[in-house]
């Protein structure tokens, strides 16, 4: 099982395999019907485990949506914990999107199950570590810091929720506050917690594919940071304006992407072709953002 810092995890992966980040959100309304078969093993265990065959070799990251394996009950959490196991052990990133934030001893709780390693005392011995965790910090500064000191002390990364994809995010984030939008004021926020003039900032941000205007003026504000941007495809994201987000440094991106690799609308495809479909859309999803196109039909 890998130790690899994060932002180094980061730089090799993604000069390896590419800035697409596999988004994991088991929803059985969403996949074919073979995952149903009644054998013993639940289908979310099915299906986290055919995922990762398909897409081990192919892609750096995988972000794990905490909800869905959550609504599950113990299944669900079994299969999270295993499936983050497997591909840390295979060399991907791993990212628990549970978008966590808390005050006191209740984040620092939270820091110790999913950012403390098994050999260091961490939460279940390890059973959910993770190599990076999404956080919401609208509670205040003083809850990202527990996150903050265990990510630095255990080479972790955190994604601070910054500038989102959602529908209704610019309700708060767009507000102004002391002449400046509150979404500016998290970027300064975030650029401050681990600043590393040589390198790139373990603490990034989430900034949403489908803002690229909000998210050139965060990249200014965020230039060493690594920023995760969901809301390509499904989200109304548009690949060719992408690049807005990128930096100057190697793995200063990540482009995670869930339904637009998974979901189906035939749930009689065979287990063949759902593998032979993840595998065109990863590719699909890769030229895409390696070149932005003006359409957003190969990840939609």
């Amino acid at each position: 099982m890998s130790s690899i810092p994060w932002v180094e995890l980061v730089q090799h992966n993604t000069a390896k395999f590419s800035e697409l980040v596999a988004g994991i959100d088991p929803s059985l309304v969403d996949m074919p019907a073979f995952f149903e078969q009644d054998d013993g093993i639940p289908w979310i265990s099915r299906f986290v485990d055919f995922v990762l065959d398909a897409i081990e070799g192919q892609v750096g990251f995988v972000k794990f949506q905490s909800a869905y394996f959550e609504a599950c009950g113990l299944s669900g959490l079994t299969a999270l914990s295993l499936g983050m196991k497997r591909a840390k052990a295979a060399g991907m990133g791993v990212i628990l999107d549970a978008k966590r934030g808390d005050i006191g001893a209740t984040a620092a709780a939270y820091a110790h199950a999913y950012l403390t390693p098994a050999s260091e005392g961490g939460g279940g011995g390890g059973d959910f570590e993770a190599d990076c965790l999404t956080v919401n910090p609208l509670m205040g500064p003083d809850t990202l810091e527990p996150f903050a000191a265990t990510a630095k002390r255990y080479g972790k990364g955190l994604f601070v929720l910054c500038r989102t994809s959602n529908p209704g995010a610019g309700w708060l984030q767009d507000k102004m506050t002391g002449n400046r939008l509150i979404s500016d004021h998290l970027a300064d926020l975030i650029a401050g917690l681990a600043p590393d003039p040589e390198g790139l900032n373990p603490i990034g941000a989430v900034i949403g594919a489908t803002v690229p205007h909000e998210g050139r003026r965060l990249r200014m504000l965020l230039p060493r940071s690594i920023i995760l941007a969901p809301g390509l495809g499904a989200q109304g994201g548009d690949a060719s304006s992408i690049h807005a987000l990128r930096g100057t440094q190697q793995g200063d991106l990540l482009i995670p992407v869930s339904r637009g690799l998974t979901r189906i609308e035939d749930r009689g495809i065979s287990a063949a072709a759902y593998r032979d479909l993840i595998l065109e859309r990863i590719s699909a999803v890769k030229g895409a953002i390696a070149h932005g196109p003006t359409s957003t039909a190969a990840v939609g």
